[in-house]
């Protein structure tokens, strides 16, 4: 399980990542783009994934990670349900999301 303080904790410790409110959500941006959301209600994290690590990631394990089920999830959008993932797995996968915003040409 990861907490939103671990969650937080791992988001800020990249450089120059910031955080905002994001409707009802916390973001957390590099570079004023999003990479990771916080849904506190249903303790729920998305993730800007590429598509090779969202189909990783999503075979690995389907009911810990899943396409956001809309445009956005064809995008890389990719829910993680915190209650259930392994902190490593997480910490994997938010780390390639903040480098797939990061370093995401314009």
């Amino acid at each position: 399980m990861v907490s939103i303080e671990k969650f937080r904790k791992l988001a800020m410790s990249f450089p120059d990542a910031t955080e905002e409110p994001h409707f009802e959500k916390t973001s957390f941006l590099i570079k004023k783009k999003i990479f990771a959301t916080f849904d506190e209600k249903n303790n729920r994290a998305v993730l800007k994934l590429n598509e090779i690590d969202q189909s990783v990631f999503c075979a690995s394990s389907e009911k810990i990670f899943y396409e956001v089920p809309n445009k956005w999830g064809k995008q890389g959008w990719t829910i993680v349900e915190l209650s259930r993932v392994k902190p490593e797995m997480f910490e994997d996968a938010l780390i390639r999301s903040y480098e797939n915003v990061a370093t995401k040409k314009k």
